[in-house]
């Protein structure tokens, strides 16, 4: 990725002040700085001009949108936004302020924590304990061994897997969902039954957390639970998050 212009990484309201001795991405690290307008701020800095999604830069990125954080609301821009120029962004600021405006206050005191199910590790025993199917093709498989009848026994403990997953990550959505203000259901991911984040007070982050590792511990046998955050809030920027749903079943 080649990349000239203006480097974007928040919009945010005209009062924020920059994290002291905080840089952008390139290297060495470019030099941060604030386009106002209105009730409005962008913080910006030069683009590199071989911007490229190195850790470096990634960590850059996300380290300055945690800090800004803490001073008040951001809507977050992914890595490598680039605009032509400082009087892009400040239009763009002047035609969206009102949009702008109402996002920024929504997400005022929250921060974005992620949840994904996965189908547990180490659960055959339990899979073939419970699940009638896959005993049967297990007892097929000593008594008559072979290509077709291994096949068969990997689909149903897959299958199981996955079911078990998707029943536990429905559980864990119906949980969680009354701790957040807000759901934003994200992309599919391969072998994953649940990816959704969660628009969480900040003041809340931490009994979110620790409910959703008690969850984790009392269905080890079913789901895997993996969390992310605090994150900013990439996935609230839009008005309207997506409705969450569980995958798989």
């Amino acid at each position: 990725m080649t990349a000239d212009g203006v480097y974007v990484y928040a919009i945010t309201r005209a009062d924020i002040t920059l994290p002291d001795g905080q840089g952008g991405v390139g290297g060495p690290p470019a030099r941060l700085r604030i386009l106002r307008h209105g009730r409005l701020a962008a913080v910006v800095s030069d683009a590199p001009p071989d911007l490229r999604a190195r850790r470096r830069d990634l960590l850059a990125h996300q380290d300055l949108l945690l800090r800004l954080m803490d001073e008040g609301p951001v809507l977050p821009m992914r890595f490598g936004m680039v605009a032509p120029g400082r009087d892009t962004v400040l239009r763009q600021l002047a035609a969206d302020e009102a949009a702008h405006t109402k996002a920024l206050e929504r997400l005022a005191g929250c921060h974005e924590i992620n949840v994904k199910a996965l189908a547990a590790e180490d659960a055959l025993a339990d899979v073939v304990a419970e699940d009638s199917t896959v005993r049967r093709l297990r007892d097929t498989a000593r008594r008559r061994p072979g290509y077709e009848a291994s096949l068969r026994l990997g689909e149903a403990v897959a299958a199981a897997l996955a079911r078990r997953a998707s029943e536990a990550g429905r559980r864990l959505l119906r949980e969680l969902t009354p701790r957040a203000r807000a759901v934003a259901a994200g992309p599919e991911v391969q072998g994953c039954a649940l990816n959704v984040s969660f628009l969480v007070e900040r003041g809340a982050g931490e009994d979110f957390m620790a409910e959703a590792h008690r969850f984790a511990g009392a269905h080890r046998s079913h789901v895997q639970v993996r969390l992310a955050g605090p994150l900013p809030c990439y996935s609230f920027v839009a008005a309207e998050a997506r409705p969450a749903s569980v995958g798989g079943g």
